[in-house]
């Protein structure tokens, strides 16, 4: 390891200004580097130089994600007790119906993506978000994706399977998602290179190789939406080929269940971004394998998902395919 100016070995120049030493692991910032070396003249220290403004800029860019998780799980956990606030008087809060009369939304959906979308804009004026229920709030290179409760079916039927999802994107890279079950006690997060958990707890997919002995999941947004290409078709054809399978109403739970190992795969159509964004994460930091029905690529993304273990994946894929 380089031996930073300041310290014992540091180099001797009389261009040099040596300071306390300071730790690469600790919150750092280029403009620290440039008052310990200021120095135009001697190559080497201008090298010297210029990899620890390197070295900075990457120890602040982790501090500021590490910062940014911190304030995700903070306000989506909130976001979890303000839904079981409003599930305690489910009789009485507004429903009103959007698109068809399937397809529903609650007060408890708008107060949480308020919620959520007015602590972002004050922690972070200039990044942009997407919500469900209140659209896009425009803004720099970072994006918050909020499905406020994914599952208002199963929450207005007092169900216990519904979620908060929220997925932070850089450029169009996920990179944080955290997604809430609160009245299961389930707490799903990821970072991108650094795993998934539940509850604080590395998860793992599971290691079923067969459909034979897989249980899936499904879902059925494309009877919502009253669509022409439905999932009944795929449905009849797989359950015969697996042992079992699960609709749990919540595409987020869905794929937080693959990333655990309580289910081995999963398939659904007419899905939106806000549906998939902070799971698709979590699973592939899990392990699991995302794409569209080809297996091969997500260019079909969210209109058609499938996510597996991995081993299931061409199995899967494959029987998707012949009925697509």
């Amino acid at each position: 390891m380089m031996t930073p100016p300041g310290s014992k070995k540091s180099l001797q120049n009389p261009h040099t200004i040596t300071t306390p030493s300071f730790t690469f692991g600790a919150l750092t910032h280029p403009s620290i580097y440039k008052n310990s070396l200021v120095n135009p003249v001697n190559p080497v220290d201008n090298n010297l130089y210029e990899t620890l403004c390197s070295v900075a800029k990457t120890e602040t860019a982790n501090y500021e994600l590490k910062t940014m998780n911190s304030f995700l799980k903070q306000i989506v956990t909130r976001a979890g007790e303000i839904s079981l606030d409003y599930k305690t008087r489910l009789a009485g809060i507004k429903i009103t119906q959007k698109e068809t009369a399937k397809d529903l939304v609650t007060e408890a959906d708008v107060a949480v993506e308020n919620y959520l979308v007015e602590q972002i804009k004050r922690r972070y004026p200039d990044h942009a978000i997407f919500g469900e229920e209140t659209g896009l709030h425009t803004g720099g290179d970072y994006r918050w994706i909020i499905d406020p409760i994914d599952g208002t079916l199963s929450f207005i039927h007092n169900q216990p399977f519904y979620s908060i999802s929220v997925a932070v994107e850089h450029r169009g890279q996920t990179l944080l998602a955290a997604v809430n079950a609160p009245v299961l006690g389930e707490f799903f997060t990821a970072e991108l290179g650094q795993g998934a958990t539940l509850n604080d707890t590395p998860i793992r997919v599971s290691n079923c190789d067969t459909l034979a002995d897989a249980m899936l999941a499904t879902g059925f947004a494309c009877m919502r939406g009253n669509q022409t290409r439905n999932n009944l078709p795929y449905f009849n054809t797989l359950m015969p080929k697996i042992r079992d399978i699960r609709r749990y109403g919540s595409a987020a739970i869905d794929l937080c269940y693959l990333a655990c190992g309580k289910i081995d795969g999963l398939w659904e159509l007419y899905l939106q971004i806000y549906d998939i964004a902070a799971g698709v994460l979590i699973a592939g930091e899990a392990g699991g394998t995302v794409t569209d029905f080809s297996g091969k690529n997500t260019d079909n993304l969210p209109g058609e998902i499938m996510a597996t273990n991995g081993k299931l994946h061409n199995e899967l894929s494959e029987i998707l395919m012949e009925i697509r």
